[in-house]
C-alpha cells in the first residue's frame, strides 16, 4: 500500500526510483481508505536526509501511511529554508487538537547539551505529553530516546568516555515481544552517540522493558508498558550517513570516533557494507502494526484524551 506524503516532497522521486509505492495528497484525498495517521517530529539537521530515510522503512507495510511532518515552533532551523519548512512541515499547533495514530520523534546532536538547556525543550515536553494522550504509540529515536526517558521516566542520561559510532551487535532479549518477532536472536544496529542510559536506572523502572542489548548490557531498544518505543541507535540510517558524519567531523579538524564494524576490515578506503536495513525495516513494520494499527480505534475521535 502507499505511503502518503505532502506534493512536492523531494523524498517522493527518490521512493518512487526505489519502486516504492508513493501517493500525494491530491490522490489520496480521493481514496475511500482509513489511513494511519503518523506524524513524524523531525528534530534532525538534515531533515530532507531524514524524511526520506523514514519514509522508506514506513512504506514497508501493507497499510496505508499519511505523513505529518512537524517541526519546533520555538527552534530556528539553520540548515534548511524557512520556505521549505512553511511548504512542508507542521508545527504543534497546528495539531495539537486532533488525535493521531503514532508519532516518531528523531534524534538530535544535542547529546552534550543539557535538556534544559535546549531551546525548544519546553515545546517538547508539551508534544510528549500530548502524545500519551492522542497517539496509540510513540516511537523515541537516539537523542529522544534518551530525553523521552529522562521527561517520561526521569533517567538521567550518562556521557560516553567516547562516541558510539558504527555497527553494533545486539541481542534480542525479548523474542515473543510483537516488535521484535521476526528478528534473530542477534541482529545489527547504526549507533551515533555520546550519551546513553545504563541498563541499572532502566531496570529500576517496572514500566521499562529493555528488549535489546549490547554485550556490554548498553541498550539498545526499550519498551514502556504504556506502547512507547525507545531506540537508542539510528535503525533508520542509509548505507552512507555514518561515513558522511565521519567524513564532516574530519573536515572540522576534529578527531572523530571511527565508525566501527562498518568499512570492510575497518579500512575507510573501500565503501561500506548495509548489514542492517532488514532489521530495521522489520522493527518498524512490527511497530506499525502490532503497535500501531492493532491498538488504534478506527474512529481517532474516540481516542481518549
Amino acid at each position: 500500500m502507499p505511503i502518503n506524503i505532502p506534493d512536492g516532497l523531494p523524498a517522493a522521486s527518490v521512493l518512487e526510483q526505489e519502486n516504492i509505492f508513493v501517493m500525494t495528497e491530491q490522490r489520496a484525498i480521493h481514496q475511500d481508505i482509513r489511513p494511519l495517521k503518523i506524524v513524524i517530529m523531525n528534530l534532525m539537521p538534515t531533515k530532507v536526509e531524514t524524511e526520506i530515510q523514514l519514509m522508506r522503512l514506513l512504506s514497508n507495510t501493507p497499510l496505508q501511511i499519511d505523513i505529518t511532518l512537524l517541526v519546533p515552533a520555538t527552534h530556528e532551523s539553520k540548515n534548511i529554508s524557512k520556505e521549505y519548512l512553511e511548504r512542508f512541515y507542521k508545527t504543534f499547533d497546528d495539531i495539537r487538537d486532533t488525535n493521531i495514530d503514532g508519532i516518531i520523534f528523531t534524534g538530535a546532536p544535542l547529546e552534550d547539551i543539557e535538556f534544559e538547556e535546549v531551546d525548544y525543550w519546553p515545546e517538547l515536553c508539551e508534544i510528549m505529553e500530548w502524545s500519551k494522550t492522542h497517539a496509540a504509540s510513540s516511537m523515541y529515536i537516539c537523542w529522544a530516546s534518551l530525553a523521552g526517558l529522562y521527561y517520561h521516566y526521569g533517567i538521567k542520561k550518562k556521557a560516553l568516555p567516547r562516541k558510539k559510532a558504527g555497527i553494533f551487535e545486539y541481542r534480542n532479549l525479548a523474542e515473543s515481544d510483537p516488535l521484535l518477532r521476526g528478528i534473530d536472536q542477534v541482529f545489527r544496529m547504526p549507533q551515533s552517540r555520546y550519551a546513553t542510559v545504563t541498563a541499572d536506572d532502566v531496570s529500576k523502572c517496572p514500566r521499562l522493558n529493555i528488549v535489546a542489548a549490547d554485550d556490554h548490557r548498553d541498550p539498545g531498544i526499550i519498551i514502556s508498558d504504556d506502547n512507547m518505543v525507545f531506540i537508542t541507535g539510528h535503525m533508520e540510517y542509509d548505507l552512507f550517513t555514518l561515513a558522511n558524519e565521519y567524513q564532516r567531523d574530519v573536515d572540522r579538524g576534529i578527531e572523530p570516533a571511527f565508525p566501527l564494524n562498518y568499512y570492510p576490515g575497518d579500512d575507510p578506503r573501500f565503501d561500506p557494507i548495509l548489514s542492517w536495513r532488514s532489521y530495521s525495516t522489520l522493527v518498524f513494520s512490527n511497530w506499525l502494526n502490532y503497535y500501531v494499527y492493532q491498538l488504534t480505534p478506527y474512529d481517532l475521535s474516540s481516542m481518549k484524551k
